[in-house]
C-alpha cells in the first residue's frame, strides 16, 4: 500500500527533473559524462615541472609511514646495485615523512630503478621515483641578531 502511494510521487519527481532548467538538471543528474562541471581555468593544463638531469641519486615520494631505509634498499636493489638508501624520518616520532633517496652506483641502474619502481606499490602505497634535483644554493647564511636595538628591561 505504501509503495503504491509512492509511485505517483516518484513519477512526478522524474517528470519535474526532466522539465527543470538545464542548470538544475546538471546539479541533480547522475549522468555526469555529458556535463562538464569543471571551470574553463581547470581545463587548461599547468606547465609540468622541469625534469632533473639524469643522475645516480633518485628521489622517491609517496612512501608509507612504516617504510624503513632497509625496506627501500631491498625494493630498489632488484634493479641494480644500490650504494645508499635513506628514508627521511620525523625527529620526534621516528616515522617516515613520506619520501626518501636512493643512490645507485651507475646511471644505467638508476634508469632501471625508475622504470621498475615508478608507480609501483611498496608497503601498500604507490610510490613515485624520479631523478633527484640538486639542492638550490641559498644565499650565504646570515644569522639574525637582534642587537640593533637595546634590550627590553621592562617598565622602569
Amino acid at each position: 500500500m505504501a509503495m503504491a502511494m509512492r509511485l505517483p510521487a516518484i513519477s512526478r519527481a522524474v517528470t519535474e527533473v526532466a522539465l527543470a532548467p538545464v542548470g538544475l538538471r546538471r546539479l541533480f543528474c547522475s549522468n555526469a559524462s555529458r556535463f562538464s562541471f569543471l571551470s574553463p581555468q581547470a581545463e587548461t593544463q599547468t606547465p609540468a615541472r622541469p625534469q632533473a638531469e639524469p643522475s645516480t641519486n633518485l628521489f622517491v615520494s609517496g612512501l608509507s609511514k612504516r617504510t624503513t631505509s632497509e625496506g627501500l634498499r631491498t625494493a630498489f636493489a632488484q634493479f641494480g646495485e644500490v650504494a645508499d638508501a635513506k628514508v627521511v624520518t620525523d625527529r620526534v616520532s621516528g616515522y617516515s615523512k613520506g619520501f626518501g633517496f636512493v643512490r645507485y652506483t651507475t646511471l644505467e641502474d638508476s634508469a632501471k630503478g625508475i622504470a621498475g619502481m615508478d608507480g609501483k606499490f611498496l608497503d601498500g602505497w604507490v610510490i613515485f621515483a624520479e631523478y633527484a634535483r640538486p639542492r638550490e644554493q641559498s644565499q650565504s647564511y646570515q644569522p639574525q641578531n637582534n642587537m640593533s636595538r637595546p634590550p627590553y628591561y621592562g617598565n622602569r
